[in-house]
């Protein structure tokens, strides 16, 4: 289990469907109704061995993925995401239709605790956003019961020994540390931006003060540009290293204890680590949920297996209209039909690594 990759433009959709458990996404639905029941009678944007993807449940599916995630909207814009997209659809939709009913039955709930969560979370502006959308709720649990379909039968057939053994690979994300860090960010608290030599020089000043003497907790609170930790004393408690971006997670996970490290460089700024305390968590002290992370990582990657593997095999054949940009000003390799990257979710601290 990976808990720190780079975003491609495949893991992004990680994010556009971030109000989901499993977020990938959903198969468009396989019989060429409308979300009203009329006919639908718009082309086909995608045929593959036994369905076809219209252009109406591809539309549907955008606007979804615009209401769950309104901040990644702009690539679904750029056509070369779009197509990339469009054949992942095919994907979930093949898959859709081979799931068990046991994983049926499980999404069937899971996708009502999601439309009740959007619809907590959006409160008052629930139904004037869904006609902003020009969505209805139907819709949005449709897309939500597909998505989870395809997660709950991957999910089903993760066996407790897998699980064991990605634990073993990635042992070292479950260790629970208490650490401290100064971040010299790459813009200031008032939000100007600074260089990232101008970074590195403000943070070797720091981690001179501290190799001088200098109080940690009193350093942090000076100068650290973390807003989570910074009014701690840079102190981040008893949390386990996989939550980390990978270069914090591998500085945290090697430094000797009450150690100040040097400068560590990640795509917030320079961390001064100091880790005070780092506990190994062995496989039958992992609980529950941490359990479930693991196997839904296995799940993801089941996905991701068959997205590179087996999809192929479908002979999907993508006519999207053209409408933004060129493959080639879009971040595409030659003939390819997916970008190669795209800019990660904006984490909720200064070390928090993407999910």
């Amino acid at each position: 289990m990976s808990l720190n990759k780079t975003k491609s433009w495949k893991v992004l959709l990680v994010s556009l469907a971030a109000a989901v458990s499993f977020s990938m996404l959903a198969a468009c639905s396989s019989n060429n109704n409308t979300s009203n029941g009329a006919k639908d009678n718009s082309k086909a944007v995608a045929t593959y061995k036994g369905g076809t993807i219209t252009e109406t449940e591809f539309d549907m599916d955008t606007r979804v993925m615009k209401l769950l995630s309104p901040q990644q909207a702009q690539y679904l814009e750029i056509d070369a995401f779009k197509e990339s997209i469009l054949k992942q659809e095919v994907a979930f939709e093949y898959l859709a239709g081979k799931a068990t009913d046991a994983a049926k039955k499980e999404a069937e709930k899971e996708a009502d605790e999601q439309v009740k969560a959007i619809k907590t979370g959006l409160g008052d502006t629930y139904d004037s956003t869904l006609k902003q959308a020009n969505l209805t709720e139907d819709d949005i649990r449709s897309y939500m019961l597909r998505v989870l379909t395809v997660y709950q039968d991957m999910l089903l057939k993760v066996k407790d020994d897998q699980v064991k053994t990605e634990f073993e690979k990635t042992k070292g994300d479950f260790t629970v540390a208490t650490l401290r860090h100064v971040l010299i960010g790459l813009t200031d608290a008032a939000g100007k931006e600074r260089t990232d030599a101008d970074a590195l020089k403000l943070a070797k000043e720091v981690k001179a003060k501290l190799d001088g003497g200098a109080d940690f907790a009193a350093t942090a609170k000076e100068y650290s540009d973390d807003t989570g930790s910074k009014e701690n004393g840079g102190q981040i408690k008893d949390k386990a290293l996989g939550g980390y971006v990978e270069e914090f997670k591998q500085a945290a996970q090697t430094l000797p204890l009450n150690t100040v490290s040097d400068p560590v460089k990640t795509t917030f700024g320079y961390h001064i680590i100091k880790v005070e305390s780092r506990t190994e968590t062995t496989f039958d002290k992992l609980t529950a949920e941490q359990k479930e992370t693991i196997k839904g990582s296995l799940a993801s990657q089941g996905l991701e297996s068959f997205l590179e593997k087996d999809l192929e095999s479908l002979d999907v054949k993508i006519n999207l209209p053209k409408s933004s940009a060129a493959a080639g000003e879009s971040g595409t390799s030659k003939g390819g039909t997916e970008p190669t990257t795209a800019p990660s979710a904006e984490a909720p601290a200064a070390t928090a690594a993407p999910k």
